[in-house]
């Protein structure tokens, strides 16, 4: 399996330094875990920010950055406990930590208030990200009152606090070979998943148990979690865009669409699939199928160094657009149906995102008020969808199709790789999985 190396890491750290203001100093905090119900928890998952800078996997640490000092890099963890590790799991402890993950000091948790004091004391600036755990932001600026209120005695607070986020996520977005390695495997293993859902589909399953299916596969390939709630929406259920209560039964005759992607050492995949539970398309969703389909491969065109979401996303547009006409869905002139962007009435969400530890991943969309182009080492989804509701104004024989079609696309020097090619999206490739699944 491939993995991240200590050494990545600290680069990063060392590049997140070099960014900052000379006299400054940044406070990133880990997640806390969170209490599901009374004494129990949610699975804990750290901060996506901490983690790509530290790779440190506990709960409720801190690092804090100093550009220029003698500890550039300071790590502040849980110590060693023997009575709380018997009960909740072994702890790394501070002193392990600082050769294990290449720091320049580490301190037990319990001294980062007085330690915090001597790290902001007469820096003019603070990166934090304010907002982001309140309980947090609360310790941050009740320390800067105290030092705001100690003139006398010599001690200052920063004048300034700038979001420690906006260089962080800028960093985020360009995803180094061993990231694109893991993303790579999370996609292939979140394809199978897809093929294993679609394999396993038939009249009378449950929407859950294909949920099971594909949590299963991850589990079993190394992908303990989901990345986010799976959707598997049969029928009309389809036509909610994030449906995750996934209780139905299947019924021969409706598709059934499929978002669902595994979380791999941190990183998302995010996958929709859309196929007939009988394993046969109908003409009416045959029709459908296609127009989304052929919208996609038209964006797919347009991710590429120097190319645009915007643009993409017209591309798409004109392709459902055109498909909604010649199927009566929409009425009228193409290019005024096009001007007034008639197709959101069936295609309500946008054309993609970025991806990598978030599912919907930090990047801005925007430099310099326009619209950024797409650069090579960027990670996106392209999913087009089109959904016609049981209550919607198009031809009744459509009514109750939804159909989303969604893969993972690394921007290359020269264009594109498709990280999740191999689960099967065109209709003949889907048939014939499914129909040779069921004769065997």
């Amino acid at each position: 399996m491939v993995e991240i190396q200590k050494s990545e890491f600290k680069a990063r750290r060392e590049r997140l330094l070099a960014k900052m203001d000379s006299n400054s100093v940044a406070i990133i905090p880990a997640a806390s875990e969170v209490t599901r119900s009374r004494d129990t928890h949610y699975a804990f998952r750290q901060d996506s920010d901490f983690f790509y800078l530290t790779g440190f996997n506990e709960p409720d640490a801190v690092l804090v950055l100093a550009p220029n000092s003698d500890t550039p890099s300071t790590l502040f963890c849980l110590n060693k406990d023997k009575l709380a590790e018997v009960w909740h799991g072994r702890r790394i402890g501070f002193e392990k930590a600082k050769n294990e993950y290449l720091f320049d000091a580490t301190h037990e948790l319990s001294e980062l208030s007085e330690q915090l004091f001597n790290l902001l004391n007469g820096k003019a600036v603070l990166y934090y990200a304010q907002g982001a755990y309140s309980a947090f932001d609360g310790r941050v600026f009740s320390l800067l009152n105290t030092l705001r209120s100690a003139p006398k005695k010599g001690d200052t607070a920063p004048s300034t606090i700038k979001d420690i986020r906006l260089l962080i996520h800028e960093m985020r977005l360009f995803k180094s070979p061993s990231e694109i390695n893991i993303m790579r495997a999370g996609c292939e293993i979140s394809a199978q998943g897809h093929v294993r859902a679609m394999c396993f589909a038939h009249s009378g399953a449950t929407e859950y148990q294909l949920e099971a299916e594909l949590h299963h596969h991850y589990a079993m390939h190394g992908a303990r979690h989901p990345a986010y709630g799976t959707i598997v929406g049969s029928g009309d259920n389809a036509n909610i865009l994030h449906y995750t209560q996934n209780s139905d039964a299947l019924k021969s005759g409706d598709l059934v669409l499929i978002d669902s992607g595994c979380e791999l050492q941190g990183y998302a995949a995010d996958i929709t699939r859309t196929f007939p539970v009988n394993g046969k398309f109908s003409p009416e969703q045959a029709a459908l199928y296609n127009i989304v389909l052929k919208a996609q491969e038209v964006a797919f065109a347009e991710i590429k160094p120097g190319g645009y979401m915007s643009h993409a996303n017209a591309l798409a547009m004109a392709v459902m657009t055109q498909g909604l006409l010649d199927l009566g869905i929409l009425t009228g002139d193409f290019n005024e149906l096009m001007a007034k962007q008639a197709c959101k009435e069936y295609y309500m969400h946008g054309l993609g995102h970025w991806l990598g530890l978030d599912v919907h991943d930090v990047g801005d969309y925007k430099q310099n008020n326009s619209e950024r182009a797409f650069a090579a080492g960027m990670v996106l989804t392209i999913e087009p969808g089109l959904y016609i509701s049981e209550d919607s104004n198009a031809p009744q024989k459509y009514r109750g199709i939804g159909i989303r079609i969604e893969d993972n696309l690394l921007v290359t020097p020269s264009g594109y790789e498709n990280l999740t090619l191999s689960a099967p999206k065109t209709i003949s490739d889907i048939e014939a999985l499914m129909q040779s699944n069921k004769s065997a």
